[in-house]
C-alpha cells in the first residue's frame, strides 16, 4: 500500500478528478446551474487529499534491501557491515574486489580484540550508527587488493591490524596506508 502511494499513481487520480472539476466549473459558468457550493467543496476535499499523500508519501524514508544492494554493486567491491562478538561494536569493510573466499584476521576497530571474520559472515540486521571514523586502509604485498575499515558510532582503535588478505589468503598482516 505504501509502495503505490508513494508512486504517482494517486496524484494521477487527483490531476484527473481536479480536470473533471474544472470541466463541471466551466459547464457551470457556460451553463448558470449554480453548483458553486458543491465545486468548492469538491476542491476543498481534492486539496486536503493532496497534502495528505504528500505527508504520507514523503514524510518517512524506507530503507528497502534492494536499494542496499543496488548502492554495494555501485561500489567497486563491496561494503560490509560487521558486529564484533566481545564488544558488539559494528564496523564496516570496503573491499576492492568482491570474490574474497578466504577469511579475514584482524583487530576489533572498536576494541582492539582480534578475531576472525568468515568468507560468508552472517548480515547485520541492525541500525547502522550516523557516526564514523577516520577510514583505514590496508594493502595486501602479495596480490595488491586492498581493504578500506572504519568504526561506526565510535572513534578507529589505535593499534588497528589484519593479518590476513582475504583475496589470496597471505598470512603475512597487509600494509596500512
Amino acid at each position: 500500500m505504501i509502495n503505490w502511494i508513494k508512486s504517482s499513481g494517486p496524484f494521477v487520480i487527483l490531476l484527473l478528478l481536479g480536470f473533471f472539476g474544472f470541466i463541471f466549473t466551466v459547464y457551470d459558468i457556460i451553463f448558470e446551474k449554480e453548483w458553486m457550493l458543491i465545486i468548492f467543496a469538491f476542491f476543498t476535499i481534492l486539496l486536503i487529499l493532496t497534502i495528505f499523500l504528500i505527508l504520507l508519501g514523503y514524510g518517512k524514508k524506507f530503507t528497502s534491501k534492494k536499494n542496499i544492494e543496488e548502492f554495494e554493486k555501485s561500489l567497486k567491491g563491496g561494503l560490509f557491515h560487521y558486529k564484533c562478538q566481545t564488544c558488539n561494536g559494528i564496523f564496516a569493510i570496503k573491499k576492492s574486489k568482491s570474490n574474497n573466499k578466504k577469511p579475514i584476521r584482524m583487530t576489533c576497530p572498536d576494541c582492539g580484540i582480534t578475531g576472525i571474520i568468515p568468507p560468508i559472515p552472517t548480515f547485520i540486521e541492525e541500525d547502522i550508527p550516523e557516526k564514523k571514523s577516520v577510514k583505514a586502509n590496508f594493502r595486501c604485498n602479495n596480490c595488491g587488493e586492498g581493504i578500506t575499515i572504519w568504526a561506526e558510532g565510535t572513534d578507529l582503535y589505535q593499534t588497528l591490524n589484519v593479518y590476513s588478505c582475504p583475496f589470496c589468503g597471505n598470512i603475512i598482516p597487509l600494509k596500512r596506508f
